[in-house]
């Protein structure tokens, strides 16, 4: 094969490769995606919540841009080349101590959502494009003569465009539906100046009869069977939410597999009277679409929504979204998280449900 013919193939192969990762980094939605990808990758760094933002958008149109350049003529092994090596050797050095400090495990975000990647294998990635790009560099003839506002046009093109695309937005204050809105779901959330100020109506008391000592053993039987009531930290978002069985969702307004689940689940709970009410905290992405959201799914649960860190500390480490939680007196019994192995079962969690405490707590 000629050197021109396999010199061209090998620029494909890149250009493929760094246009596809930064597409992934964009899927399924660019506020969604970023946002992982800055939790995930960036603050773990130190880059603040200020900071993150820029430099994500920043270095996601940077491999658009090289994966156009590495197609164009202009400085190809004086600029495009050195730089894509440059930039898939940070990544190998980034990806080499995340995994000497947290292992081998969860997705590294190199190709976003759309195609789970773990750091190991990104690493033999990274070195075998590094690879290809030493040996395109071999190949090819030295530069002629170059346009650099070209090349500079490319850069700064793909930069500003995901800026448009992805403007960065002022941090917005947590939103709460309005009551009327929660008791569609059975779910009331009310603080204690609804409480006080609700009128109690009067009610006729019957004389209390005295049970007879074999109903009151009963009754300490079946309290035995209810799991004692803990903290479980929820309190703040949803008053009242330690009370008997819950259902408590981390969703993403933009998130098709979110949007799934809470649908799932409204089907579930318009079948059975007895299903737990559900709760939904929302990131704090893309919240015009949270109206779109519930019509997805057929109801309006009670949300709140909260800021993109916290949502992320709430979900838990190495853990994603859609998270479904099954709570009863505040103690956890299931949670599911993520599209891949531990993703939301819905045949498996109406038999969960169902269980009495002495299977649950087996």
């Amino acid at each position: 094969m000629k050197k021109e013919n396999l010199s061209w193939i090998l620029r494909l192969i890149i250009s493929a490769l760094f246009i596809l990762s930064a597409v992934a980094k964009l899927y399924p939605s660019p506020y969604f995606a970023i946002s992982t990808f800055e939790v995930k990758q960036l603050y773990p760094l130190g880059f603040s919540e200020g900071l993150a933002p820029y430099f994500s958008r920043i270095l996601i149109g940077i491999e658009f841009a090289l994966g156009i350049s590495i197609l164009l003529k202009d400085y190809l092994k004086k600029i495009t080349i050195p730089a894509t090596i440059l930039l898939l050797a940070v990544f190998v050095i980034h990806l080499s101590y995340t995994t000497f400090i947290s292992g081998n495990a969860g997705n590294c975000g190199c190709f976003g959502e759309l195609l789970p990647m773990t750091p190991v294998e990104a690493i033999i990635k990274n070195i075998i494009a590094i690879g290809l790009l030493v040996w395109l560099f071999k190949l090819l003839p030295a530069d002629k003569k170059s346009n650099f506002w070209l090349l500079k046009s490319v850069g700064l093109g793909c930069v500003l465009a995901l800026f448009m695309l992805a403007p960065i937005r002022p941090v917005a204050e947590n939103i709460e539906a309005p009551i009327s809105e929660m008791q569609e779901n059975l779910g009331i959330v009310a603080d204690s100046t609804s409480l006080l100020t609700t009128e109690v109506p009067e009610v006729e008391v019957s004389p209390v009869e005295i049970p007879k000592p074999e109903v009151v053993a009963n009754t300490s039987k079946i309290e035995e069977e209810t799991p004692k009531k803990v903290k479980s930290g929820y309190e703040k978002y949803f008053p009242g939410i330690d009370n008997g069985k819950k259902i408590l969702c981390y969703f993403v307004p933009g998130c098709d597999h979110c949007m799934d689940t809470a649908k799932e689940l409204n089907e579930m709970r318009k079948k059975d009277k007895n299903f737990p009410p559900v709760f939904v905290i929302f990131m704090n992405e893309e919240p015009e679409k949270i109206p779109t959201f519930f019509e997805f799914a057929g109801t309006k649960f009670p949300y709140k929504m909260i800021d993109v860190i916290p949502f992320w500390t709430e979900l838990g480490s190495g853990r994603d979204t859609p998270g479904v939680k099954y709570l009863w007196n505040g103690n956890e019994f299931k949670y599911y998280d993520g599209i891949s192995d531990n993703k939301f079962n819905g045949t498996e969690f109406k038999k969960l449900i169902k269980k009495p405490y002495s299977e649950l707590k087996k």
